[in-house]
């Protein structure tokens, strides 16, 4: 079980995660919906495609762009379509059993 924190919040936690160069991909269905706001932010990845991001906001804080997903990725990438994946202080760990929410 692998979950996201940020700011003593669980972001998102699943089983099945997809791990792309280093990153956890969660399942858009596994994502605590209330801390996610849609961001103007946009990247480019070569072979992954444009990615978009979300701010996210738990316990009163903001963190800005501090998820990205892939709605239209490249067929290479087809896997992590409109999965999430984290940086900027959120901590992506394995969660035992007994601490899933």
């Amino acid at each position: 079980m692998m979950r996201a924190v940020w700011n003593g919040t669980v972001l998102a936690e699943s089983e099945r995660t997809v791990v792309v160069e280093g990153n956890h991909y969660f399942p858009p269905e596994s994502l605590n919906r209330e801390c996610f706001t849609e961001s103007r932010a946009r990247s480019l990845c070569f072979w992954k495609g444009l990615a978009r991001y979300y701010t996210v906001t738990a316990g009163g804080r903001t963190n800005p762009d501090a998820a990205w997903y892939y709605p239209h990725p490249s067929p290479l990438a087809r896997k992590i379509k409109n999965h999430v994946a984290f940086w900027n202080g959120v901590v992506v760990e394995e969660a035992a059993p007994q601490e899933s929410r």
